[in-house]
């Protein structure tokens, strides 16, 4: 049997033999941070760390997940980087979301032995990362893998569960994190990607076949995932809630607001793809069959991050990055300014989905949600640039932005009010027909007054009751 210290040695000889046949390893420059508005603030009590980019969030996956990327190629030297300070950092950064479900990333490319933690370290963190750190993560996805990851995997099988064994997937080639993650929003540093396309040169003999990705089809009059808020109300009867946030806030709003955890927790993902099937099919969706109020919840989180624009425009997504540079006592005036200069659809869609989480956010002391908390889950999820994606310093303005959405939904969302609100729009299936004719709450069919929006008694009133809605829920 192969003692430990022969692999460790076989490690850093493979290590070695693949810096010599890697013909752009020549240098001991680390990457520059991925991300190219990559700033981390001098204040960040890991700046020292923070500034070099090895450790990212990215949004979400598929499925709500959080994704957190370790760039090995943005390691500088190990002279140059206390790795005591980068446990630490990866130890903080990892606190605030590993009460929820999560994704690790580990591009491994770039990792050379003038740079790389020792084993010493590794075993370190493995002991300090304990079943808090380890429950909720789903996978460990390692991309390029080399023979020295394999020989690394190997020391350390013993000291690994089976089950945590099991939520590591070995990625080849970059397009493959296709079928799992949403690929565009990932932050991937130009040497990682230079890298994958000479891999794929090599393997196919000549120049990287370019990832060709098939024409969009149009999607399906019933299709109610990855389209416009526009097209939903078009081929919705003209409905200007979409029926999934709808129907999931109703159910969420019986069920869930109770729930410990709600939308920190994913769901199974062939479950998920089976609901979003049914939807996109039109047919009926009925969440108690599935006996899971984090089914619904992952379905109302999917449905926002896959609208082609997010719920908050791509427009405001400058704006709420320079919430940071507004004195504290002026920013609750600038978000609502900020959300009074969204269209009118988007605006009402908005304040629906903003008074729902205000209301779970009022329950926080039995559910562990507060105001902080979702933000953390749902910013990221209401506004996203036009292109690239959103590095972990630009988490911390789209967090504080939806935190003070959530916490002071009633200062923001208080006084603009557009027509169709005017017109009652709990109380009735809005369209464009209908809403001229509606005056007076006491027109409206006793049958629809219980149902618009599946909110039951709820009412968007612009009037005196305004403050006590959220609780009428």
């Amino acid at each position: 049997m192969t003692s430990t210290a022969d692999l460790e040695q076989l490690a850093q000889v493979e290590l070695q033999r693949e810096e010599d046949e890697d013909e752009e390893g020549v240098s001991d420059r680390p990457s520059p941070p991925p991300g190219g508005t990559f700033r981390p603030d001098s204040s960040h009590p890991y700046y020292d760390v923070a500034r070099h980019g090895i450790i990212q969030v990215s949004g979400d996956d598929n499925y709500g997940r959080k994704l957190i990327i370790f760039s090995s190629c943005c390691l500088p030297p190990s002279h140059q980087l206390n790795h005591r300070r980068l446990l630490e950092y990866l130890k903080f950064t990892l606190d605030q979301y590993v009460e929820m479900d999560y994704i690790l990333v580990y591009f491994h490319y770039g990792l050379k032995s003038s740079n790389k933690p020792s084993l010493r370290w590794l075993r370190e963190a493995y002991s300090e990362f304990d079943r808090k750190y380890k429950k909720n993560l789903k996978t460990l996805y390692v991309v390029h893998p080399t023979n020295f990851i394999r020989i690394v995997w190997n020391i350390f099988k013993p000291l690994i569960s089976h089950k945590f064994g099991k939520k590591l997937t070995y990625v080849n080639y970059l397009d493959e994190l296709r079928d799992h993650l949403n690929y565009e929003q990932l932050i991937i540093p130009p040497d990682v990607l230079r890298h994958d396309e000479k891999l794929r040169a090599d393997q196919t003999g000549g120049p990287p076949p370019s990832v060709k990705t098939p024409p969009p089809r149009p999607p399906l009059p019933t299709q109610q995932f990855g389209v416009s808020l526009q097209y939903l109300r078009e081929k919705n009867r003209a409905a200007i809630i979409p029926p999934v946030m709808s129907q999931t806030v109703v159910y969420l709003k019986e069920k869930g607001v109770r729930t410990e955890g709600i939308f920190r927790r994913s769901a199974r993902v062939q479950l998920i793809k089976d609901v979003q099937k049914l939807y996109n099919l039109g047919k009926p969706v009925n969440f108690e069959l599935y006996d899971d109020v984090h089914v619904p919840a992952v379905i109302l989180k999917t449905f926002l991050r896959e609208l082609p624009e997010p719920l908050l425009t791509f427009r405001v997504y400058n704006q709420v990055q320079d919430i940071l540079n507004v004195e504290s006592s002026l920013r609750v005036s600038r978000c609502k300014q900020i959300v009074e200069s969204l269209p009118e659809h988007n605006f009402i869609v908005t304040k629906y989905l903003l008074c729902f989480l205000h209301m779970v956010s009022l329950e926080s002391i039995v559910n562990k949600m507060s105001a902080s908390n979702l933000a953390c889950v749902f910013g990221v999820n209401l506004v996203w640039p036009r292109q690239g994606s959103i590095s972990l310093t630009a988490l911390t303005p789209i967090n504080i932005f939806t935190e003070i959405l959530i916490e002071h939904f009633h200062s923001v969302f208080g006084s603009r009010c557009p027509p169709a609100q005017r017109h009652h729009l709990d109380k009735t299936p809005v369209s464009a027909q209908n809403i001229s004719k509606i005056s007076k709450p006491e027109h409206i069919p006793a049958s629809q007054r219980m149902n618009h929006f599946h909110f039951g008694h709820f009412e968007f009133s612009c009037g005196a009751t305004f403050r006590t809605e959220c609780q009428q829920i």
